[in-house]
């Protein structure tokens, strides 16, 4: 599957926007809870609808079966997040909740397995959901700045709440690494 043309680009002006509109520079991390927040979302743990010892049984049974999902009720939307993650993980599941919030994705349909329903994926729409939320996340100004400054994967991850896979997802997609290399080497 591929990014429809001109996403990356919308998604990169879409996240500047979004840090200005919240009185952030462009170089500042994000809290996802406060930009869920400006977006009129609200962010709850899974923990406190369930037992948290549910959420551990169920990642014992199939990790990461469950990281986060968006509910709509009376209105207004909920992101529920799985509290066993990792706060880096935290940070990516909200994004791409908030992403599907910002493409205007649908809530999925509903299916029954066996007595049991599951809300069914688009691949596209999880794809761009990922992309626009690691943009949320790490947008190419920030990770131009923090490359200027020699910090890589690991140094940005730390510093910016976000899991190493993610920041060198974003370090390497953006072409900043290469940028950073070409005027450096």
């Amino acid at each position: 599957m591929s990014l429809p043309r001109g996403f990356k680009a919308h998604a990169e002006r879409e996240a500047v926007r979004l840090r200005k509109e919240m009185g952030l520079q462009s170089s500042a991390p994000v809290d996802v809870a406060q930009l869920a927040e400006h977006l009129q979302m609200k962010v709850v743990g899974a923990d406190k609808l369930v037992d948290i010892e549910r959420l551990h049984e169920l990642e014992r049974i199939q990790a990461f079966a469950f990281s986060a999902a968006t509910f709509e009720i009376a209105g207004r939307l909920f992101i529920v997040l799985n509290p066993v993650r990792s706060p880096g993980r935290l940070a990516s599941d909200v994004a791409h909740e908030v992403a599907h919030r910002l493409l205007d994705h649908q809530l999925s349909e509903v299916r029954e397995i066996e007595g049991i329903p599951f809300r069914t994926c688009k691949p596209d729409e999880e794809e761009q959901a990922t992309a626009f939320g690691g943009t949320l996340l790490l947008p190419r100004p920030l990770l131009t700045a923090a490359a200027y400054q020699g910090w890589g994967p690991d140094e940005i991850a730390k510093r910016y709440n976000v899991t190493t896979e993610m920041a060198r997802y974003r370090y390497n997609s953006t072409g900043v690494a290469r940028q950073v290399k070409a005027k450096t080497g």
